[in-house]
């Protein structure tokens, strides 16, 4: 069985581009440059329509952590509920307690409106301070898969963690690597973990000249990235990711 390639993405066109290119799997997201944000539900039906590939939705109502208030939480699980019913191949989440342990309860509700379809814990796993026990508890819970860069900035970094935890689930749970993954360190994270899946952005920019009159203006708060161009998803890289995997 060669390597799965799935593509993370930030709208529907993406998607299209990640099929065509050879991805296997999309995590359809908004606002990667905060992480990864909830998509549009028209982005996800847009998505949906258009490409074949299993879709799996990120569910994160905000930046900034993953301790959710009350709200926050009937947020995503209302997002949840529509995404499924509208025929998301799965889930992608991850919730904690302010201490930064995995908050049981929640994740639990999650599984059990998941119905059977796919559940991914994110990358919020990197900031649990014991991650054997987490990977324990999400097996426990029936998640199907934890998202990692091995509790490091790059899974390029953290691929003796990653090994490890594959190790530690031994077949019990799914183990996908990610975080900055490319053509420069995808074969060396595969070859260093085991893995048989990864999860890589693969993106290029696109302009957008609706801006230019006005290049004092931002709309990005502290953070200001180029206002007058977007990231989309490089099909040049993905086919090249894609026939790098087939020779891995």
């Amino acid at each position: 069985m060669g390597i799965l390639l799935e593509i993370c993405t930030a709208s529907a066109e993406d998607c299209v581009i990640a099929e065509a290119a050879g991805a296997q799997r999309v995590e359809l997201n908004s606002a990667l440059l905060l992480g990864g944000l909830t998509p549009s539900w028209g982005c996800f039906q847009e998505a949906r329509a258009t490409t074949r590939l299993p879709i799996i939705p990120m569910v994160r109502p905000r930046a900034g952590g993953f301790a959710y208030s009350r709200a926050e939480f009937a947020t995503l699980l209302r997002d949840l509920e529509a995404f499924l019913a509208a025929g998301a191949d799965g889930i992608a989440f991850g919730i904690l307690h302010p201490d930064g342990h995995v908050d049981l309860e929640r994740c639990r509700k999650v599984v059990e409106l998941a119905g059977g379809r796919q559940t991914v814990f994110h990358r919020a796993f990197d900031v649990t301070p014991e991650p054997l026990r987490a990977l324990d508890q999400l097996i426990d819970l029936g998640i199907t898969r934890v998202m990692t860069s091995g509790q490091e900035a790059s899974a390029y970094n953290g691929a003796a963690n990653i090994a490890g935890y594959l190790r530690h689930a031994a077949g019990r749970i799914e183990v996908l690597p990610a975080g900055g993954i490319n053509r420069f360190t995808a074969t060396d994270v595969i070859s260093r973990t085991g893995c048989n899946q990864i999860h890589a952005s693969l993106s290029t920019t696109q302009p957008d000249n609706s801006v230019r009159a006005r290049p004092q203006v931002a709309f990005g708060g502290a953070v200001k990235p180029p206002e007058d161009q977007f990231g989309v998803t490089d099909p040049k890289a993905v086919a090249g990711m894609r026939r790098l995997l087939g020779e891995a």
